[in-house]
């Protein structure tokens, strides 16, 4: 009898303490790793990120991802810099200008999550047989001064051996977050934009 008893009280002393551990374990899933993430824009081009968020992959492997929209590689480079956040999002340009300008605690670029320039040509007026030619003496928002998008832009202007410094206005005046705006306030002929969001 004392037998029985004695592997009766472990059998309750063992099933305890795999009590203890599930429930242990369901408390440190709550322990989430809070991360806030600077995002430049949002965008479709980002739908691996909003979707990893959505059906909780992050989550799943410990993390509370804050997704906080800041436009601009600039203010995302700030937000990282001062500690706001601990991850930015935007064009890996950021990084290297903060490296060139001699920081001890400059950014790492250390993931991509795409690998095309995600940049739509938003023109003021329909036009169904468009060709990159016609922007030849028209006014253009690009965007920032050294920033991913204009420089994309000047790229493919170069490659189809357009000057973006002769042949058109390549505007560089408006800040990334105030280039829909000035568009649809009626300031130039085309738009670079992430999103086909500008509608006349």
């Amino acid at each position: 009898m004392r037998k029985i008893l004695a592997w009766v009280l472990i059998g309750f002393a063992i099933i305890a303490l795999v009590a203890t551990l599930i429930i242990e374990n369901k408390n440190n899933d709550n322990d989430l790793t809070k991360i806030k993430v600077a995002e430049v824009t949002h965008s479709i081009f980002y739908a691996p990120q909003y979707i990893a968020i959505k059906n909780g992959y992050f989550e799943d492997n410990g993390l509370d991802v804050e997704l906080i929209l800041t436009p601009g590689a600039d203010k995302v480079t700030a937000a990282v810099l001062s500690g706001d956040v601990q991850i930015g999002f935007s064009g890996s340009e950021a990084t290297i200008y903060v490296y060139n300008g001699g920081e001890e605690d400059y950014l790492k670029t250390f993931a991509g999550l795409t690998n095309k320039d995600g940049s739509f040509l938003v023109a003021r007026k329909k036009d169904d047989n468009f060709k990159i030619e016609d922007l030849k003496g028209k006014h253009v928002i690009a965007g920032r001064v050294g920033g991913m998008p204009v420089m994309n832009f000047e790229w493919a202007l170069r490659n189809n051996n357009i000057d973006p410094t002769k042949d058109l206005n390549v505007d560089t005046s408006i800040e990334f977050a105030s280039m829909q705006g000035a568009f649809i306030g009626g300031t130039g002929d085309y738009v670079s934009v992430f999103e086909l969001s500008v509608r006349q």
